[in-house]
């Protein structure tokens, strides 16, 4: 690095669940962070919304989670659905060996002011909202800061750190800037999104999936007062189903579950009352570099099957924040690839396992989109029967499953490093 000081020891950018988290822990650890935001406020809408019982530990072990409880929210600790208009039980987290055996649902941007305040109690953190990363400044091939641009004050700014954080999403810049690709599968599914009031979707509330002769639904509460609804589709036909107008997306998704037409037909009145969330998983090759550090969607992208986006992320902070604060003590400056190296080799099995998991779901998920119309519901329901009690017996799903409820849970908070 030149001979200019750095502006922070550590930037982060993007203000995410695992953004916001690491930028938390590293201020509590003493380290000077600065957390970019290309946003001015939080709200905006997340797709996600479930913390399974695994980061609820995290949260707990960080200080965080009786303030959490202090929010509005929903908890969830058994799981129904609708299987060709016959009620079955999907999970029960009470028999979980948890900590926390419950899911809590909650809107993001609550939550994430809440991390971000809690960061601010300290005097090493630094929060930029409204700051677009344009790219990064590198010298010697290393990763030395981000140029950026401060909206709220309408001018180029360069921001110079011994180490970049790239937590800003699927669609990553911080990841893209350096040319590491996002490691997508092709995608077998695509997931259109839309919304109804509790009191609306109360025909809907006691069930997590809908699943029919015509389709497949998911729903859950967000803990604000709406339930979201998704209707899993298959890749790339979103186009022909807005073509053939909102009527027909209304007869498909009431086709599944014909007790929410009545709620449909008020509260989604067009396609701009929907949200396409494309379902392509994928792993970065690298999430580290000179100077870099990739976590959440910017190194792996989840699907949402399952709900692991935020358990992902949220558990790669927690290892990114072991790995910087030993890096920043014993490495030179910027950081490099070798003493982040740990962090990689930490969280790349787990993440592998998560969405090798996902990646089976989807494809049972796509082959009951194509093909299911043609079986008879009579031998469907026997079928879905049998599978059931085949998960009861199966020790590998079960793990499994398990896996994806608890798994966030492995990672070590290191609370050592904690100045207070």
């Amino acid at each position: 690095m030149s001979g200019r000081e750095p502006d922070a020891e550590v930037l982060v950018v993007g203000a995410g669940p695992g953004g916001a988290t690491l930028s938390y822990l590293l201020a509590r650890s003493g380290v000077d962070v600065t957390l970019v935001e290309r946003e001015r406020t939080f709200e905006r809408e997340f797709r996600g919304f479930g913390w399974s019982p695994g980061v609820i530990e995290l949260f707990d072990r960080m200080d965080l989670l009786a303030d959490l409880r202090e929010l509005d929210h929903d908890v969830v600790t058994a799981g129904a659905g609708s299987l060709y208009g016959e009620r079955v039980e999907l999970f029960d987290v009470d028999s979980l060996d948890a900590e926390h055996p419950y899911i809590m649902m909650m809107e993001q941007p609550t939550l994430l002011e809440l991390i971000v305040s809690r960061a601010s109690e300290y005097d090493g953190f630094t929060f930029r909202p409204a700051t677009t990363v344009t790219g990064l400044v590198a010298e010697r091939e290393q990763v030395t800061g981000v140029e950026a641009h401060d909206r709220a004050a309408d001018e180029d700014v360069t921001l110079r750190g011994r180490l970049v954080v790239g937590a800003d999403g699927r669609y990553s810049r911080v990841r893209s800037a350096v040319g590491i690709d996002a490691g997508l599968f092709d995608p077998i599914l695509d997931l259109v999104w839309f919304k109804l009031p509790v009191e609306d979707a109360d025909p809907a509330s006691d069930t997590q999936a809908h699943v029919a002769r015509d389709g497949i639904l998911v729903s859950f509460g967000t803990g604000g007062g709406e339930y979201q609804i998704g209707l899993p589709i298959l890749a790339g036909t979103y186009p022909d189903l807005k073509r053939a107008g909102i009527g027909a997306f209304h007869d498909r998704v009431a086709a599944i579950a014909p007790e929410l037409r009545p709620a449909l037909e008020e509260h989604v009145s067009n396609y701009g009352d929907c949200s396409l969330l494309e379902v392509a998983p994928g792993i970065g090759p690298d999430w580290v570099r000179d100077g870099l550090l990739l976590l959440g969607d910017a190194a792996h992208v989840a699907s949402p099957i399952g709900a692991q986006g935020n358990p992902l992320a949220v558990a790669d902070a927690v290892a990114a924040h072991a790995t910087i604060t030993e890096a920043l003590e014993r490495s030179e400056t910027p950081l490099p690839a070798g003493a982040l190296a740990r962090y990689e080799t930490r969280r790349r099995p787990a993440v592998e396992e998560t969405i090798g998991l996902q990646r089976r779901a989807e494809r049972a998920m796509g082959l009951f989109l194509r093909y299911g119309h043609h079986v008879p519901p009579s031998l469907a329901l026997r079928g879905a029967k049998a599978g059931a009690g085949l998960l009861s017996r199966s020790r590998l799903l079960r793990s499994g499953i398990e896996r994806m409820a608890l798994g966030a849970a492995d990672e070590p908070v290191d609370t050592t490093r904690f100045v207070d």
